[in-house]
């Protein structure tokens, strides 16, 4: 279900709580809201729809992963970039890592370990920053 996306800061910075296989719907609205803001939005955290869970959704070119506790677990070759949010107006610098290893937990609650670099790395841990409550 397309969910209202969540503009309020305070909501946005209190971090968020670990996810569980009750939380599977929430990751099928983060899917259904981002296809509906697309044209604006390359991932999500479930906090923007309202839901104080680690679940996010990053857009990794031809298809959107959602991932379930997500946990960076390596990172290397930092720099600093600007980033917008649907969430918030405007752009922000920030301090991101060109590539970054992620686990968490896929739709079929099984554990996955994926390495990402470059743009997708870079959603991801906007989207992952999210879930701590930290806003760029």
């Amino acid at each position: 279900m397309v969910k209202q996306i969540v503009r309020d800061v305070f909501f946005l910075g209190q971090p968020s709580e670990p996810a569980s296989k009750a939380d599977i719907q929430v990751g099928k609205d983060l899917q259904d809201t981002l296809q509906a803001n697309r044209e604006r939005c390359v991932g999500m955290a479930a906090n923007m729809i309202g839901v104080k869970k680690n679940i996010i959704i990053v857009n990794m070119g031809f298809i959107d992963v959602v991932m379930f506790n997500p946990v960076i677990v390596s990172k290397r070759d930092m720099y600093e970039t600007e980033e917008g949010c649907l969430s918030l107006d405007g752009v922000r610098t920030t301090t991101r890592y060109q590539e970054i290893e992620v686990e968490y937990y896929d739709f079929n609650w099984k554990k996955q370990r994926q390495k990402l670099s470059g743009w997708t790395a870079q959603i991801c841990q906007h989207e992952i920053d999210h879930l701590s409550g930290k806003i760029i």
